[in-house]
């Protein structure tokens, strides 16, 4: 198995993402020789002060404080990068896409392309964006010529289920729960973020592969 570094650049409000993106972390882990970052993207001043649930966002904040700030050299080392995301009404949220959208430069030089990809996200509902989030994260991405993977159905049987479970084909999402002694993500929703955390990492790794020497020549 070749090695592979893998970033997990994630947004959370609330502190949900940012629990996906730990089981993001594990599964990546797991993959014999990889090395994993866990990387937190930033608050806009103006998205905090219209933050509803003060009490919760700082608490939420207050616990990813020490994880380290994005940086473009963290994608500079990555052979993959797992991005995460809650949802805003259906696109990734704005911390995500300005982010994204200081990387004129690296697009520029093809410094992204070929490195394998991935999204997770959160919603607040059951139907609040779990495929469309992910499905127009993927536009940006594929202009930085990254190269998409998601979630195999064979290893992640709760994606069939008719139970309100996140997840699709597309990646892990998950949702907060009418119970609110059930805690978000469930552990379903674990395994499939693990499972894309292995899935990525182990494409990265194929793909940084160095290519076979040509064939000599008999003429």
């Amino acid at each position: 198995m070749q090695s592979a570094n893998i970033v997990i650049p994630f947004y959370s409000s609330y502190g949900t993402t940012h629990k996906l993106a730990e089981a993001v972390e594990e599964g990546a882990a797991k993959v014999p020789g990889s090395t994993v970052r866990l990387r937190r993207i930033p608050e806009i001043s103006s998205a905090e002060e219209a933050m509803s649930g003060q009490d919760a966002y700082e608490a939420a904040q207050a616990d990813m404080a020490e994880i380290p700030r994005i940086e473009q050299d963290d994608l500079r080392w990555a052979d993959g990068i797992i991005w995460g995301t809650p949802t805003r009404f259906g696109n990734m949220a704005a911390q995500v896409k300005q982010f994204i959208d200081t990387l004129g430069g690296m697009w520029f030089e093809g410094e992204l392309e070929g490195k394998a990809t991935g999204v997770f996200v959160s919603t607040g509902s059951i139907h609040g964006g779990h495929e469309t989030t992910i499905l127009t994260s993927l536009v940006p991405l594929i202009h930085l010529g990254m190269v998409f993977v998601g979630v195999r159905y064979s290893t992640n049987d709760q994606i069939m289920t008719t139970e309100g479970v996140g997840g699709s084909p597309y990646g892990p999402s998950t949702m907060p729960r009418e119970d609110e002694d059930v805690e978000a993500p469930v552990p379903e929703e674990v395994q499939t973020a693990q499972s894309l955390g292995q899935r990525v990492t182990r494409v990265a790794a194929r793909l940084r592969a160095p290519e076979a020497a040509p064939a000599k020549s008999s003429a």
